[in-house]
């Protein structure tokens, strides 16, 4: 086994599906951050969540919501439904994966408000369950996902937002959220601010 052959083919594979969701993505991610721009000066909040490794990433982007990406701005309304162990846990023990994040959708949203959701699985029953909530709230969905996007494209209406990462593997479409996600921060400041560069 050669680890250098294989850590460059990582590399490789990673910038071959960077490349193919530029291409692919730079619109509507650009349209992401203008809905959720919006919302924002409107006073609305964003929201949240993500399934199994992706709740780490959700809270880590409204934790830069709220506290800054790389610019000095004022605190922006975003909240992460996985932070709260003490909510989650009853629902879990539930066994009811769809109310996971709805009844947090229920309690919070609002019309006007931005759900984001991130799930490496397009057919997450927990984000599911949130995108229906969200759209009982009249509140509008961005939706990172991978490969053709499954049920969750399928969930979503025509005022939402599908980010799709045109990957298979896990590890790929991880990394391309992470990547979605630095790019919605960067936009949002730069809007908000009138950053030029």
């Amino acid at each position: 086994m050669n680890l250098i052959d294989r850590i460059s083919h990582q590399f490789e594979d990673n910038m071959r599906a960077s490349l193919e969701a530029l291409e692919l993505l730079a619109a509507p991610i650009a349209g992401a951050v203008e809905l959720i721009t919006a919302s924002l000066l409107d006073n609305g909040r964003v929201l949240v969540c993500g399934g199994s490794g992706s709740a780490g990433d959700a809270r880590r982007f409204a934790a830069q919501l709220v506290n800054g990406f790389e610019l000095e701005r004022p605190a922006l309304a975003a909240m992460a439904l996985s932070a709260d162990t003490s909510t989650l846990a009853p629902v879990a023990a539930e066994l009811d994966p769809q109310a996971l994040f709805a009844r947090q959708i229920a309690a919070f949203g609002q019309p006007g408000d931005i759900l984001v959701t991130l799930s490496t699985n397009p057919a997450s029953a927990r984000v599911l369950g949130a995108i229906g909530a969200a759209h009982e709230r009249d509140m509008r969905v961005i939706a990172l996902t991978g490969a053709d996007g499954g049920r969750i494209a399928e969930a979503l209406g025509p005022a939402d937002i599908l980010l799709s990462a045109p990957a298979e593997r896990t590890a790929r479409i991880q990394e391309l959220h992470l990547l979605i996600l630095h790019c919605l921060c960067d936009g949002i400041d730069c809007l908000l601010l009138g950053v030029e560069d």
